[in-house]
């Protein structure tokens, strides 16, 4: 039973939480027989074929196009191997055929900066990353799958066992730290492009998505006992180093 003290998330939240799932999941109506996750991992698992293919199209074989290849291709098979060893439940709920084509299009998003990075070899004044940059980028990319996978396991496995206030582990600084994880990956791509368009993707998903998700799950913790106390010592997303 929830606490009378539940913290509701501001109408701003609710009413954009309403509309992307309208639009992920019921969009035009009709039966239901899609489930989230297909949708999810089908993206993930031609995101590798579709770089690869960008390479192709345009003959770029720069070490930048191939270090975004390995990166954003690898990261596909990750997220694949695992859902297939701790799943989400919640990307097992069901959509309709409308909503499914919705989602598919919005996570084609991500796909922008491949495209950008790739064709710039058509544009001879696009300068190339540099090696500290890619270094970077690689750096930020294996910190945010190990923060993001590692998050996402202890979740898994606690709530299996007992569904209560996780604060321990991953969550004992950061309240969210599966959505930095993915912010941090997402975010190593935009920087090897270095263009403004993948920064204005993100910013799309960062607000409209991320935040109103972590709002939604912030209202949903605070029916727990000691909610507010583990509030007051952690941060959404950045870890207080003391």
């Amino acid at each position: 039973m929830e606490n009378v003290d539940r913290v509701q998330p501001p109408g701003w939240v609710r009413v954009i939480d309403n509309l992307n799932t309208y639009l992920t999941q019921e969009l035009f109506g009709g039966l239901k027989s899609i489930k989230m996750a297909w949708v999810i991992n089908l993206h993930k698992f031609l995101t590798l074929f579709i770089v690869a293919s960008l390479m192709v199209l345009f003959n770029n074989y720069s070490l930048a196009a191939w270090v975004y290849l390995a990166l954003h291709g690898t990261y596909g098979f990750c997220w694949l191997l695992k859902h297939f060893a701790f799943r989400d439940t919640k990307w097992e709920v069901k959509v309709t055929f409308g909503g499914a084509v919705f989602t598919f299009m919005l996570l084609a998003t991500y796909w922008v900066a491949p495209y950008l990075l790739i064709a710039s070899a058509l544009q001879p004044d696009q300068a190339a990353p540099s090696n500290g940059l890619v270094a970077l980028c690689i750096a930020l990319h294996t910190f945010g799958i190990v923060i993001m996978t590692s998050a996402d396991c202890q979740k898994q496995y606690s709530l299996k066992s007992q569904r209560t206030l996780i604060t321990t582990g991953m969550f004992a600084r950061v309240r969210h730290p599966n959505y930095l994880g993915e912010m941090m990956v997402y975010a190593s791509y935009a920087l090897i492009v270095q263009h403004w368009i993948p920064w204005i993707i993100l910013a799309y998903w960062w607000t409209m998505v991320f935040l109103v998700n972590m709002l939604i799950i912030e209202s949903s913790l605070s029916r727990y006992p000691g909610w507010h106390s583990y509030k007051a010592r952690t941060s959404m997303l950045i870890p207080w180093l003391l």
